[in-house]
Parts: structure tokens; C-alpha cells; sequence
């Protein structure tokens, strides 16, 4: 039997090709499962009997980075909160800037590694679909 050479999308996330990060919408809404993390964009884009998106035997590992980038997130709010000096602010807001590329690329490393590998290989309009939809995400990555 064949596998398919469908997978999901270059980021869990639709954007228009010159939509910033702010403008993104969730692709499909989920229902969240009993017991499953809440507050993580899922996209349905996966054919049934696909492999899977490329991140997946990696997923338990983004997960802790998220929610190590989600307590820095929350440690800027406490500091405004306890009005802390600006520079010291300024300076967490890198960091987080930072751990979220960081996250992105190797995010963007496994796309490219799957699902555009796998594109490539069934060739035709899906491998340029997929090769555009790469470009638009490195070009968004570049721009912020």
C-alpha cells in the first residue's frame, strides 16, 4: 500500500501571504479531548494514513518548551506587575523573543525535513504547493 504524500501545513497556523503573526487565526477549532493540553493550535490538515507532521516524535519536547516560554511570558507579567525596572523587562522580552525563534526553526527544520521532503518526492503541484508554503514561512520568520 502507498503512503500518502499529504501533510499538514508549514506552522499549525493559516496566515494570508502577507499576514503577520498577530493577524493568525486558528485553521480549524478542535474540541479539546479530556485530559489533552488546552491552548495549542491544531490543524486538521493531515490525510488519514498520512505519517503525521514532521515535529511529531519530537511533540513531548516542544510542549516543555512552550510551557518553559509560557512561565517567562507569565514571569513579564508579575514583573509589571511589581513594577520592576524597565531594562530588566526589556531584557526578559528578549529572551522570550529569543526561545520563541529558536522554537520556530527547529519547528521549520522538521518541516522541511518532512513534509516538504515528502512533497518533493511525489512531485507535481503538491511539492510546489509545499515549497511556496515553506517560503512564506521563512519570509515571515525573517520579517519578525
Amino acid at each position: 500500500m502507498a503512503e500518502s504524500c499529504q501533510c499538514g501545513s508549514a506552522m499549525d497556523l493559516a496566515f494570508s501571504q502577507d499576514a503577520s503573526v498577530s493577524d493568525a487565526v486558528p485553521r480549524e477549532y478542535v474540541e479539546p479531548q479530556e485530559g489533552a493540553d488546552v491552548g495549542v493550535a491544531t490543524s486538521s490538515t493531515t490525510a488519514p494514513g498520512s505519517p503525521g507532521h514532521g515535529y511529531l516524535g519530537e511533540k513531548d519536547a516542544y510542549l516543555r518548551r512552550l510551557h518553559r516560554i509560557e512561565g517567562q511570558v507569565r514571569g513579564l507579567e508579575r514583573m509589571v506587575e511589581e513594577e520592576k525596572y524597565c531594562i530588566d523587562i526589556l531584557t526578559q522580552i528578549a529572551a522570550v523573543n529569543s526561545a520563541l525563534k529558536s522554537l520556530s526553526l527547529k519547528l521549520l527544520s522538521e518541516h522541511m525535513n518532512h513534509c516538504v521532503a515528502r512533497a518533493a518526492q511525489c512531485g507535481g503541484q503538491e511539492a510546489t504547493d509545499k515549497i511556496d508554503e515553506a517560503n512564506r514561512a521563512i519570509a515571515r520568520l525573517v520579517r519578525s
